[in-house]
Parts: structure tokens; C-alpha cells; sequence
């Protein structure tokens, strides 16, 4: 079988194999019909960044010129032009439209950019409506968890005062500590500290958290914060505070670091007393209440994020999902499996319509776990992804993992991860062509239309959704089902290009709305005709594709086989598109654009997103949160990690994602995404304890050990969440974070003939790639 077993891992080419567009697709080329994309066996999908950087990007400053409704589709370079009857006839829907007299000048040889070729993504900054409005401030709300021991406090002061150093001086800060009850505190008030507490045991709408606050909405109306805060406002403009407006609560960094400062070497951990054998009384579904009716008084358009840092499980009130008693522990899988979790469902519930507020308001839920036990992400989760939010999941406050990515949020230039606010994604398609629904962060907005499919899969029923944040790596999975009506049946020459159009408006991070406009075509082949569609095959994205789609059916679907269903999948596909003689297992090969994905399969089925009674449903829900928003060669490296090997016999090479990789004198670089690893061979870990690397004459040795670290570092710098590095030797308990990663060529079955000397064996009964590929290759050649 022509299955090339010598690929190392997940990552990408060198080139950009995102392109220009920032869109990737499981088929390059698009069958004609239902019944020919059946066979097709993969879903027809598209994982799309909608605001990626790119240095070749043309911002243009003016509005976009629009298609005459339903379609209202954005001028772009695949249409046709007739220059002298300055008509442009969209290539969706083949309206012809008449050029506005502001084009008049236009001709074959000058043409505005979004007609360039080149130019197939482009974004739109128009003038502002009110050119002396500002635009309109970020406001960062923090939500802090105080039932924390002692040390796991100090961790989070320093957190939040090296956070607050980094905000930029015109953001809006709110500023709200829980434990057993909520503590809302006015920052506007500076000659004591004032608070305001919510009991936490009771649920509490927006409406009483308002009237509580003084900020009937009436109130709220007029001194919001909106295009600038309601103090700059007219007779306010003197600084003082409206006692009826959010101001108080919600002021510019610049004014209250002094305060901030204050209250954190005021803090203290939470007092309510806590009897032996129980767990505190934490309300962390409160306290994201209050949060969010907080900023339920800003005006519409205000970019707003909760940042809520939580070091435990909720014991009280809603949002409840473990009792106080420590001897009941925080559900597991199996739980869930057998109904056997009784606050699971009344929780995400909860989530849910905080979510649907959240959303309504357009505010985001950025949440930062660190805790040795579950906190609740698995309940949380549907909060944060439907507004887009960041999610981040460590042992500890003091952890690099949490440390280095909360700073990463607040970081500006080349560290910056351009978070924006207010996002929509609107879809334009050829007719022939509907939208079953979006998998990743964002929120259907139920506009329903000709575009929408009958099946839905995420987030469907829709041709627009809201991303309340999104940023530079925000990546979205779109499922399309091609549905061809009469009218194209009829007899004449079908066009043979189709197209998709993706238009996201967003609030960019300097708070200026901006209107990106991607359009792609590819190419209708007809369904007989394979070898254009295995020509038009990405296999990485596939992988990346199947496993969103059956992280969703197995959240979804109580008895889904997500094994059994990949297993079956991968048959019918390599029985479709396979070259082989009936019955002839050794006759099979496969296109070199089909060739890795039984690898990719295989390691799927092993890794946490398909075996997850290995993780808790806090872990399982975090690894799904990021599988569902990062870029393709992201995801890839999620579900096939690569292998780095440094030796002194050659430059670092890519090598086997394998046990045979393990030598003595060789280190290993592992990226598993979550996890970097850097893995000393038995002599290197020796030779490192006796100190050679530090003796002058072994400058080499030296070298050698720092340069696995180098490209370590490059990697965690690069990414966020930030990942856990593991620094570990050949037989150390630590191990295990590599070996559990690598093909099981060598296990404790094989005989000792078999294993490389200085090489390690794995202790499992799983089968290795080998015997998986004879499996399938035998399977799909049966007649």
C-alpha cells in the first residue's frame, strides 16, 4: 500500500497553504449533484479565518459597492464588466447593476482595487457617519475568584498588576471579586472603597442587577458608555460622575490604576468560613451574572470583554455543578455517559441563556481556569464559544501556561493577537449551493433565506452569524450541501466556475468598523470524472474537518461511535478512490493527495478528541474549544503531533512519529499543540548529569542540548493558548507525554528481535500504523 508511513507530523509547508484568502477546502473541486457529493463520502467544507493578517491586504477607504437585493453580494473581481455601458453583471446571481456616477472614471485601464484580479480578499474602511464621534472605548471587565489559598492569590495580584501596566490607557476597566457572594466594586468612588453585594445562592436577571445599581435603563440611556464615556459628555465634562451612570463602575485605566492597585493589596481570600471536609462556597454563575448585566448598561457597538479568572468548582447558586461536600467528587465521563451528573444539565442551561444575553449585547466571555481539580468549563463552554471568547486551562495562577497567556491578551505589536469585537459573517453563494451550518466561535443569527440546507450541522438555519470577539486566528469550519434546483438541469452550457462570497464586519482593536470581503471560485466537475476530484483533494483539511465534525456528534449524539464512524468512513473512501484489483489487498495504492490521511485517521482515533475517558470534560471541552477555532495547520498538529530529532551525527531533522524515533543518543522535539516535550535519550541524559555540556571542551555537546530549546521556545512564543513544556529523559516518569503520542511499532508483545537497542518499547495493546493500513487496505478492496 502506497501509504507513506516516513511522514513526521502535522505541520504545514514552508508557503502559506492558507493563500491570500485565508480559506481552506476538504474538495477543490465540487461535484454537480447530491448524489455524486454522497459518494464523495467526505463532507464539502471550508475552514475559513475571517480577519487573518496578511501583508499583502488592500484596505480600501470608501464603501462597498453592493449587488441589488436578495443577493447584495459585494463587487469583487470575478464579476463582468462592460466599461462603456459602466453595467457589472455579479457572478452569483447574474443581476446586472449599473455603476454609481462616483465611477464614472472607470475604463479597462483604470479600475478601482476591489476589480483587481489579485485582489480576490480585500477590506473596506469607510469614513465614519459622525466623523467627530471617537470611536468607541474597549472596556475589560474582571471577574476574580477569591476562594483561593494563599499563594494562588499572590499569583493572581501579580497577574493583574502586570496586566493592568498593559492596558492601553483609554480602555474602560470594571473591576468584581467573588466568593461566596459577588462584590461589584465602584471605581469611580476614590475616597474609600465602595462595594456593592449580591447574595450568591439566587439566580438574578439584568433587570433587578440594574435597579440594584442605580442603573435603571432609563438612566442607562443617557449616560452610557458608548462613542465616549458619558462623562466627556456635556455638563459631566468636568469628571464628575453621574450617580445614575455606569461611569462609576467602568472608568479609563489611566484614572483608576491607583485605585485597582489599592483594592488588589486589599485583597483577601475568601472569608466565609469553610467547615472541615467541605469545599468553599464558590458563585461563580453569579458573579458572571452581575458581569454581564453590567455591561448590559453600556450602549450597543461598545466592545466589551469579561475576563473571569476562576480557581475552583461552583458550589452555590446557579451555575451550580458540584455540591460543597468534598467526599462527592466533580462529575467524569462515565458520569455524563450513564445521566448520572444531576447538576450538568440545569448548568448548561444556565450557560446557555448568559450566552443568548452576552450575545444580544454583543460582549464576549474569556475564561482563565487554573485549577488542580474541573472548575466547570465543560458547562461554561457554551458561553464562551457562542461569543467567541478565549479560553485558557492550567494547573495553576503561578503556571507558565497561565502566566504567559493572560499577558499575551494585553500585548500590542508583533505580540498582539488583534483581538476585535462586534463581529458578523454574512455567506453569498452560486445558487446551486446551501449552507448547512457553521462548526467554531460564533452564534447563528437564525436569518433564514434560499441559502440555508434542510440538514443543519453547529450553528445553522442562517446566512449571517455574530462573532461578539473574534481575532487575527479565528478560524470557522463552513459546511455546504450542494442542492442543484430545476432551472439548472435545463439544456444548455452550465457555468462551470461556482462561487462563494464571505463578508465580515467587524470592530477592528483601535474600534474602527471595518468590512473584509473574501470571494473564491472553484471549479463544478462532473461526478464521472475522478480524477479531477482526487486532484482537488487536501487531505490536512479533511482530518482537521472530520474531527470537528465528530466532536460535535459525540457533544450531540448520546451513542455515537466516533471510532466505529471514522473506521467505516475511511473504508468507503479508500474503496471509492483507491487504485486496486478486487479482492488483491497488495494491489491497493493511493493518490499522493490521499496518501497520509489513513495516518491521519489513525492518529485521530488515539488522541484525546476521540479516547476521552483519559481526560475529565473540563479538559475534553478546553481541547474541543480550540480544535473548533484554530487554523487548519493548528489543528493538524492537534491531532498529529510532529517530531523533531537532534543528534550530533546530522542538523535536526523531522522524524517518525514513532517509538523507533527513541534512541539513546538522540534528542527528541515533540509538538503535540498543548504540550511541547523535549526528550533526552538515556547516554545524553548521562552525559547532561555528569556535566559535560559544561566542560569547555564539549562545546558541542553544549549545542546540542540548547537547541531543541531554541526551537521550543520559538514554538511557545508563537502560539496561545501558551503550551506546557515537558523537560524529561528516556525511562523518567515523565515520559509518558511523548510516548503516549508516538505509533506503537515496539510494545511489550514484540519480540526482543524486533526492538532497536537503545530504542524503548510502549505498553499497550493498541495496534500499531501497520497493522491499522493492512486492516484497511484489506477491508477496502472486498468485494
Amino acid at each position: 500500500m502506497a501509504v507513506d508511513l516516513a511522514f513526521s507530523g502535522g505541520g504545514a509547508s514552508s508557503t502559506d497553504p492558507d493563500g491570500p484568502d485565508g480559506v481552506r477546502m476538504t474538495w477543490n473541486s465540487w461535484p454537480r449533484s447530491k448524489v455524486e457529493a454522497s459518494k464523495c463520502i467526505v463532507p464539502v467544507a471550508a475552514s475559513v479565518t475571517p480577519i487573518r493578517a496578511s501583508p499583502s491586504l488592500v484596505v480600501l477607504p470608501y464603501a462597498p459597492l453592493r449587488c441589488k437585493p436578495p443577493c447584495a453580494a459585494v463587487l469583487n473581481p470575478f464579476a463582468r464588466v462592460d466599461f462603456a455601458a459602466k453595467i457589472w453583471i455579479c457572478p452569483l446571481c447574474f443581476s446586472r447593476n449599473h455603476f454609481p456616477p462616483h465611477y464614472a472614471g472607470i475604463s479597462e485601464t483604470n479600475v478601482p482595487g476591489e476589480l483587481y484580479p489579485e485582489c480576490t480578499t480585500v477590506e473596506y474602511a469607510p469614513p465614519p457617519l459622525d466623523a467627530a464621534a471617537p470611536p468607541p472605548l474597549p472596556v475589560f471587565l474582571f471577574v476574580l475568584d477569591t476562594c483561593l489559598i494563599e499563594e494562588e492569590l499572590g499569583y493572581v495580584q501579580s497577574a493583574m498588576r502586570r496586566a493592568i501596566d498593559l492596558l492601553p490607557d483609554h480602555a474602560l476597566v470594571g473591576f468584581i471579586t467573588f466568593g461566596t457572594q459577588v462584590h461589584l466594586h465602584e471605581l469611580g468612588f476614590a475616597d474609600m472603597s465602595k462595594i456593592y453585594v449580591f447574595r450568591g445562592t439566587k439566580e438574578i436577571s439584568r433587570d433587578q442587577i440594574l435597579e440594584q445599581l442605580g442603573l435603571s435603563l432609563a438612566g442607562v440611556r443617557h449616560g452610557a458608555v458608548g462613542g465616549a464615556p458619558a462623562y466627556l459628555k456635556g455638563p459631566q465634562g468636568n469628571g464628575l460622575h453621574p450617580s445614575t451612570s455606569v461611569n462609576r463602575f467602568l472608568l479609563p485605566a489611566s484614572d483608576c490604576e491607583y485605585t485597582l492597585n489599592s483594592l488588589l493589596d486589599e485583597l483577601q481570600r475568601n472569608q466565609w468560613p469553610v467547615e472541615p471536609g467541605n469545599r468553599d462556597l464558590r458563585c461563580t454563575g453569579v458573579a458572571l451574572s452581575v458581569a454581564a448585566g453590567l455591561l448590559g448598561a453600556c450602549t450597543g457597538g461598545t466592545g466589551a470583554r469579561i475576563i473571569a479568572l476562576v480557581g475552583g468548582p461552583c458550589t452555590v447558586g446557579p451555575g451550580l455543578i458540584v455540591s460543597n461536600d468534598q467526599s462527592e467528587p466533580v462529575r467524569s465521563h462515565k458520569d455524563l455517559d450513564k445521566d448520572a451528573a444531576p447538576y450538568f444539565h440545569k448548568a448548561v442551561k444556565f450557560y446557555d441563556n448568559l450566552a443568548k444575553q452576552l450575545v444580544s449585547q454583543g460582549h464576549v466571555l474569556d475564561l482563565f481556569a487554573s485549577a488542580l481539580d474541573q472548575v466547570g468549563v465543560a458547562e461554561m463552554k457554551v458561553a464562551v464559544e457562542r461569543t467567541g471568547g478565549l479560553v485558557v486551562l492550567a494547573e495553576s495562577f503561578g503556571h507558565p501556561v497561565f502566566k504567559d497567556s493572560f499577558k499575551r491578551i494585553f500585548e500590542d505589536g508583533e505580540q498582539s493577537l488583534g483581538l476585535s469585537f462586534n463581529g458578523t459573517l454574512e455567506i453569498n453563494c452560486s445558487k446551486d449551493i446551501k449552507i448547512q451550518g457553521i462548526i467554531g466561535p460564533c452564534t447563528s443569527m437564525e436569518k433564514k433565506g434560499a441559502l440555508c440546507a434542510d440538514t443543519i450541522v453547529g450553528q445553522g438555519n442562517t446566512t449571517s452569524w455574530k462573532m461578539c470577539g473574534l481575532d487575527r486566528s479565528t478560524c470557522l469550519t463552513v459546511f455546504f450541501d450542494i442542492s442543484p434546483s430545476e432551472r439548472s438541469s435545463q439544456p444548455g452550457i452550465p457555468n462551470p466556475q461556482l462561487y462563494i462570497q464571505f463578508l465580515t464586519n467587524y470592530q477592528n482593536p483601535e474600534g474602527q468598523m471595518r468590512l473584509r470581503v473574501t470571494t473564491i471560485t472553484r471549479a463544478w466537475v462532473d461526478g464521472s470524472n475522478t480524477e479531477e476530484l482526487v486532484g482537488g483533494f487536501d487531505q490536512e483539511t479533511t482530518a482537521v474537518v472530520l474531527a470537528r465534525y465528530i466532536s460535535l456528534k459525540m457533544e450531540m449524539e448520546e451513542a455515537f461511535d466516533a471510532s466505529r464512524w471514522l473506521d467505516r468512513s475511511l473504508i468507503r473512501l479508500c474503496s471509492q478512490f483507491g487504485n486496486y484489483r478486487k479482492d488483491d489487498p497488495a494491489s491497493f495504492t493511493l493518490h499522493p493527495n490521499f496518501s497520509i490521511l489513513p495516518q491521519f485517521m489513525f492518529n485521530l482515533r488515539r488522541s484525546q478528541f476521540v479516547q476521552v475517558s483519559n481526560n475529565s470534560p473540563d479538559e475534553t471541552a478546553y481541547f474541543r474549544m480550540l480544535l473548533n477555532r484554530e487554523s487548519i495547520t493548528n489543528s493538524v498538529v492537534m491531532i498529529q503531533p510532529s517530531l523533531l530529532s537532534y543528534s550530533f551525527n546530522s542538523p535536526p531533522a523531522p522524524a517518525l512519529l514513532d517509538v523507533t524515533s527513541i534512541s539513546a543518543d538522540r534528542i527528541l522535539l515533540l509538538d503535540a499543540y498543548f504540550s511541547v516535550v523535549i526528550f533526552h535519550g538515556m547516554t545524553i541524559a548521562q552525559w547532561r548529569n555528569m556535566g559535560y555540556h559544561n566542560q569547555p571542551e564539549h562545546q558541542a555537546f553544549a549545542q546540542l542540548l540548547q537547541a531543541p530549546h531554541d526551537d521550543a521556545q520559538l514554538i511557545i512564543t508563537d502560539r496561545f493558548p501558551v503550551p506546557r513544556l515537558v523537560i524529561c529523559d528516556q525511562h523518567g516518569s515523565q515520559a509518558r507525554f511523548l510516548l503516549a503520542k508516538l505509533n506503537p511499532s515496539a510494545t511489550y508483545n514484540s519480540a526482543s528481535h524486533e526492538v532497536v537497542p537503545g530504542s524503548d518499547v510502549i505498553l499497550t495493546d493498541d495496534v500499531s500504523l501497520q497493522v491499522f493500513c493492512e486492516h484497511l487496505q484489506r477491508l477496502a478492496v472486498q468485494s
